[in-house]
């Protein structure tokens, strides 16, 4: 079901180790490596965003791996927005080589 107050993030749209074909939504240089649902929690956690962990989701494109996901309830910024400051976020965390700031 199809929720419009909301965002679903997958980890593959973080993971600088896929490509855009397998998933990946931001360039490369603001991806990290093999993220998970839990750094992705965290992120957002750190970021103050609203949002409910759903552990046992299965990726569409990828329908054997489960990889859970994150719904982050919508606060007047774009996907592609909310996805950036995220990045920033997962970068500071893992100390990724881009941990600059991605809003602006």
């Amino acid at each position: 079901m199809r929720r419009r107050d909301s965002i679903v993030l997958w980890p593959v749209y973080f993971d600088s180790t896929k490509t855009r074909r397998e998933g990946r939504r931001l360039p490369k240089k603001f991806c990290v490596p093999s993220p998970n649902v839990v750094m992705l929690e965290n992120a957002v956690r750190n970021l103050g965003l609203s949002y409910e962990v759903q552990q046992e989701a299965f990726y569409p494109r990828l329908p054997w791996i489960k990889m859970g996901s994150i719904i982050v309830r919508k606060s007047g910024e774009s996907k592609s927005r909310v996805m950036r400051r995220i990045a920033s976020e997962l970068m500071k965390l893992s100390g990724g080589p881009f941990g600059k700031n991605l809003n602006n």
